[in-house]
């Protein structure tokens, strides 16, 4: 049997022509990519590679670059903890949401319609969104910070040219799913490159960077600048729509519809997405390193933008292209962003509201929304208004976590629902730590903002 073959015969019998059945997640490209039955397992794990690095794209995205920049500057290697835990939280919960997508048939937002009631899925809907349109803006300024830099494009001309990347993600799309993967996988390959170079002229101390990274200090949480940062990291990492994202993607894959077929892609999918966090953890930490290598060491604890980092960071390091790569690592990283963005409001809308827009035009909606505000910032208080803007969406994507996080803990711990895919309690109460955590983090930071 061909791998086009194998791929009709896995896809599940969905009926289109009933609105009130319901439709597979991205019905365009649901069991579309065959996956080898037997073989050697790094054949196999190749089929499923794909979907764990377009999440971790998430977890590296503009974002991450000011609240990273601004922790390593300000407090030194001392946040590398929370990269750390963030990390952890990031790969448990993702192997939760490919758990759910692949047991089920749903992605999160489906799930979500089927078992809560309207007014409960109104306030998820509208909370994803927010997320999608925060994170949306982190990379409208990141991508045109990066045009800025690279090549002397003024930032709202930036701003403005991030709307025509919708036409990228459509070419793409119509190229086939492993396309999309192959994009992302390219662009990953040139930020992890662009850091490797960083990191090794900055040689940073090993054991410090260890102790820091395994080691908490109190200061995170007794210290409101800090909280805010770390939080903003959290936020920046553990990204709310990502978890929608892959419970969707995963199911791209033309694995069997048995429980047999169903363990066995849960296996290959959550390897694949573990591997790849791994990654943006190298990625995020480096990022931190080398800020605090190159600012914090150096007495420039008040670097928070990146125009800042771009322009000290060539001289502290001794290394003239080291700002050229810093930027380049930034436009890949935005450019990047967008696929994920594009996917996962697709996801979500369909999913929430069974309402289908062509591509192009819910991208320019989501992406004229985020324009907006940069284009007015950027007017009223120039690249120092931006900066903060942008630190400031990271800490509103973390305000949207638990609207994600708490429903799909809740989905994969129900055995009525999951069934013998449901995860075992141990896992169940780690996964409600790592959401009560989260509501903790939050509910501190709203107090400390409100009480001044």
């Amino acid at each position: 049997m061909s791998d086009a073959d194998a791929a009709t015969v896995a896809r599940p019998a969905w009926r289109f022509d009933r609105p009130d059945v319901e439709q597979p997640s991205l019905r365009e490209v649901n069991a579309s990519i065959a996956v080898p039955r037997t073989g050697v397992w790094f054949r196999r794990l190749f089929a499923f590679m794909g979907p764990g690095y377009m999440v971790s794209v998430g977890y590296m995205d503009p974002g991450n670059w000011a609240t990273d920049l601004a922790g390593g500057a300000q407090f030194g290697y001392t946040l590398l903890f929370v990269i750390m835990l963030s990390n952890l939280m990031a790969i448990l919960l993702q192997a939760l949401a490919a758990r759910l997508g692949i047991a089920t048939g749903r992605d999160l937002a489906q799930a979500c319609r089927a078992y809560y009631p309207r007014p409960v899925n109104l306030v998820l809907w509208i909370a994803c969104e927010l997320a999608i349109i925060a994170c949306d803006l982190a990379e409208v300024i990141g991508t045109a910070i990066a045009l800025q830099l690279l090549f002397g494009i003024p930032l709202i001309g930036g701003a403005m040219l991030t709307a025509l990347d919708a036409f990228l993600v459509l070419l793409l799309m119509n190229r086939g799913f492993r396309y999309l993967e192959a994009f992302v996988v390219a662009l990953l390959i040139i930020i992890f490159g662009c850091f490797a170079i960083q990191i090794f002229v900055a040689a940073p101390p090993a054991g410090t960077i260890l102790h820091s990274m395994f080691v908490p200090s109190s200061q995170i949480v007794t210290n409101p600048a800090m909280l805010y940062i770390a939080i903003g990291i959290i936020g920046a990492t553990v990204m709310p729509h990502n978890l929608y994202l892959h419970s969707s993607i995963v199911q791209t894959r033309a694995y069997e519809r048995t429980e047999t077929g169903k363990r066995d892609a849960i296996k290959w999918a959550t390897t694949d997405s573990t591997i790849a966090l791994i990654l943006a953890l190298f990625v995020n930490a480096s990022i931190l390193i080398v800020a605090a290598v190159a600012f914090h060491n150096t007495g420039h604890h008040d670097v928070a933008e990146i125009g800042q980092a771009f322009e000290l960071l060539s001289p502290l390091l001794g290394l003239s292209i080291a700002s050229i790569l810093f930027a380049i690592a930034l436009l890949a990283s935005g450019l990047n962003s967008t696929v994920t963005a594009t996917l996962a409001g697709q996801i979500v809308m369909e999913g929430f509201l069974r309402l289908r827009i062509p591509q192009w035009a819910r991208r320019l909606l989501t992406r004229g929304i985020a324009i907006v505000p940069v284009v007015v910032v950027t007017a009223l208080y120039g690249e120092k208004g931006t900066a903060e803007l942008l630190v400031f969406s990271q800490v509103v994507l973390s305000m949207q976590l638990p609207f994600a996080v708490i429903p799909l803990v809740q989905f994969v711990s129900d055995r009525k629902k999951m069934g013998s895919f449901a995860i075992p309690r141990g896992v169940a109460a780690l996964a409600w730590v790592v959401a009560a955590i989260i509501l903790v983090l939050n509910f501190k930071l709203l107090y400390d903002t409100f009480a001044g």
